[in-house]
């Protein structure tokens, strides 16, 4: 079985890159995810604890044939699920998605013999890779930023996003002031970054004196900005 657009079967092996955030359920569910890939016959590239926008670019730069990223993305910690990409980096649309419930509900796959099993690869390079990437884009004027000399706080909500946003930051020669930037899944407030959530960051901006603040939820595929 692929992660593709159709599901169709074409290939001897396939490759799906994983990631997930730093929810507490995170590494379980990762670890079963990757093992039942692997019986499949399916070959894993495991970024561990990455962003969803990370996982995505991921999936084209290894050519692989589709993603997965372990995140409920807003919801509380106790939540976890599994937000599948295609090909090319992209959500499955509905009709992929329907494909794949069919497929589960017909419980058809065929688990590899011993000698077929895939193979799991860890790198842990995405996300610097990732900055690289986003500093290389010609609407990123990375001398115009370092000459602004930015103070910013960064509200990570204890995920993934406390780790790549101030790693971004600092390439551009931004002043980061950290707030709940320790991925240890334990969310300090609602994981949503809307206007309603961020008072911590809003008050720790005055505080600090800062140009402006950052908050991510727990993928880092939402933000907000308190100025």
């Amino acid at each position: 079985m692929a992660l593709g657009s159709n599901l169709v079967v074409t290939k001897q092996n396939y490759t799906v890159v994983v990631g997930r955030d730093a929810r507490p359920s995170g590494p379980m569910i990762q670890e079963l995810v990757m093992q039942t890939l692997v019986g499949l016959g399916i070959h894993v590239v495991n970024l561990g604890l990455s962003t969803t926008p990370t996982v995505e670019m991921a999936v084209v730069m290894e050519h692989a044939d589709g993603g997965i990223i372990l995140t409920a993305s807003h919801n509380p910690k106790e939540w976890n699920a599994l937000k599948l990409l295609d090909h090319r980096g992209e959500f499955l649309d509905a009709k992929a998605g329907e494909a794949i419930l069919n497929h589960v509900k017909a419980n058809d796959s065929v688990f590899s013999a011993v000698d077929d099993l895939g193979q799991i690869t860890i790198n842990d390079a995405y996300i610097d890779l990732h900055i690289e990437a986003i500093l290389d884009l010609d609407m990123v004027d990375v001398k115009a930023i370092k000459k602004a000399k930015f103070k910013v706080v960064v509200d990570g909500v204890n995920s993934s996003g406390g780790i790549a946003v101030p790693l971004l930051l600092d390439a551009l020669g931004v002043q980061t002031i950290p707030l709940f930037c320790n991925p240890n899944g334990q969310f300090p407030r609602n994981p949503e970054p809307l206007k309603a959530h961020l008072t911590d960051l809003s008050q720790n901006v005055i505080k600090q004196k800062a140009d402006f603040g950052i908050a991510v939820d727990p993928d880092c595929r939402s933000f907000g900005l308190c100025l």
